[in-house]
């Protein structure tokens, strides 16, 4: 695992740290040509450097977003409230992490991708990858 992100998981409560250690074994099982890094202080994926899955600690609990989430058709993912495409789940307790939902999830991220990468170059205009 990446040590910046084992760091940021180390820094959590430990229910958190529960959550967000199984949130990033099954996401590197599941995307492990994907890179890795802490991208605006939290734990990102990245395909062909496209942000794709990536968690942080929120009043809520940990947030499991996906940036291109809103077109996953999930009903537990909650698509976000401004223009982007993103969904995202909360976590209290690891135990509420479905690692087959998850999988299913990680899935159809490197299949429905938009293209936050080159958002800046599109003037905030996002554009169909996948």
């Amino acid at each position: 695992m990446n040590k910046e992100i084992q760091k940021y998981n180390d820094s959590q409560s430990d229910e958190d740290q529960d959550i967000c250690n199984t949130l990033s074994r099954v996401i590197n099982e599941n995307l492990s040509r994907a890179e890795n890094k802490i991208w605006h202080a939290h734990p990102v994926w990245f395909l062909d450097g496209n942000p794709i899955v990536g968690y942080s600690k929120q009043k809520a609990g940990i947030r499991l977003m996906f940036w291109s989430g809103a077109d996953f058709e999930e009903e537990k993912l909650k698509p976000g409230t401004g223009k982007f495409k993103d969904a995202s789940i909360f976590y209290t307790s690891a135990d509420q992490v479905n690692v087959e939902d998850l999988e299913r999830w990680l899935g159809k991220a490197e299949n429905i991708q938009w293209d936050y990468k080159n958002l800046i170059k599109r003037k905030g205009k996002l554009k169909r990858l996948k």
